[in-house]
């Protein structure tokens, strides 16, 4: 019942994060009768579904696609690159990220949001979600995700 209301979408899987996150559709594979082999998109549902939509989300500029027809998808993540790592940007970045949670309508409600440093790298911050979706009652826990700033 959950699931149906977190839709199903075309599974994305990371190829490179070294300058830019570079994603690609992931693909599978299945056998027919005769050797034959068939290569098909992979799909994600439900909550993993969410949870790659929100990613994606964060790391699309806001405005990106208004000649689409959609200007205010996206996050304004994209304007702390370039800051230091302190506690203001820190506050900046999750405030850009609460705002771009509350544009998805499959968020029912936003637990938490944590920015913090990154352990190893003193150039990225790293971000902590937690959120319940549209339907259920049980708590979407992501990331950390890595922004470099």
């Amino acid at each position: 019942m959950a699931g149906e209301t977190l839709f199903r979408d075309v599974a994305l899987e990371l190829v490179d994060s070294r300058a830019l996150s570079l994603y690609r559709a992931r693909q599978t594979e299945s056998r027919r009768t005769g050797g034959l082999r068939l290569r098909d998109l992979g799909s994600v549902e439900g909550r993993d579904n969410l949870a790659q939509a929100l990613v994606t989300r964060l790391l699309t500029p806001r405005g990106e696609l208004a000649a689409l027809g959609h200007p205010l998808y996206g996050s304004r993540l994209h304007e702390v690159v370039g800051a230091l790592n302190n506690p203001t940007t820190h506050n900046l970045a999750k405030l850009f990220v609460i705002e771009a949670l509350k544009q998805e309508r499959r968020v029912a409600r936003i637990v938490g949001v944590q920015v913090a440093p990154h352990p190893t790298n003193r150039f990225m911050i790293t971000i902590g979600i937690q959120l319940v979706p549209v339907g259920e009652d049980v708590v979407l826990d992501f990331g950390p995700l890595a922004l470099e700033l």
